[in-house]
């Protein structure tokens, strides 16, 4: 299944097409560039269950998986290549049979680690009232964003697309930094990365 589709079956609160003026927005794609830390990639180191992680990217990321040996292969990637690792394990099937049941959760509880550890983070957050949060995904070569961000309009006017991580990213900022998710207790138990 395609994330869209996981969404729409399991969270359809979070899947509909919204969209935001431009000149109101905090749009965030690289890290180094405005409201960059925003981006899952973001300089914010976590520690979670006594594992250090660079960002909440590679924390999402070795969630997705049930084995030992995909999550430290995918733990110990640097930078894109972590989500092209990722990838791999996802085409050889070793993702949780529940991903797509707690996906949103998943990243929800990551968001609210790295509002949690990182003042930075916190201050962007604050800094953003009164902004609507966009990933923009303008620059991707798709034709249309994927669930988690939004494109620019022809006209330069309006964000368009699912936005998800804007989305999440509000809702975090307005609940003063903590959100609603439900996990197994297996998900973000990460000592297995150290016992292969």
């Amino acid at each position: 299944m395609h994330i869209r589709e996981f969404i729409e079956k399991n969270y359809p609160e979070y899947y509909s097409i919204e969209h935001y003026p431009a000149d109101k927005t905090a749009a965030f794609c690289k890290v180094d560039a405005p409201w960059g830390i925003f981006s899952n990639f973001g300089r914010t180191p976590l520690v979670i269950d006594g594992v250090a992680f660079d960002c909440s990217e590679k924390v999402f990321q070795v969630m997705k998986f049930a084995d030992p040996v995909s999550r430290r292969e995918v733990y110990q990637a640097k930078g894109q290549t972590m989500k092209m690792k990722a990838k791999h394990f996802e085409k050889a099937g070793t993702v949780r049979a529940d991903w797509g049941e707690i996906i949103v959760d998943a990243m929800k509880f990551c968001l609210t680690e790295k509002y949690r550890q990182s003042a930075e983070f916190r201050q962007a957050l604050e800094e953003s009232r009164g902004l609507f949060i966009v990933e923009d995904q303008t620059s991707f070569s798709k034709k249309d964003p994927d669930t988690w961000g939004a494109k620019l309009s022809d006209d330069g006017k309006h964000y368009v697309g699912p936005n998800l991580m804007g989305r999440l990213l509000m809702e975090l900022r307005d609940a003063g930094g903590q959100l609603d998710y439900s996990l197994p207790d297996n998900a973000a138990s990460f000592q297995d990365i150290f016992k292969i």
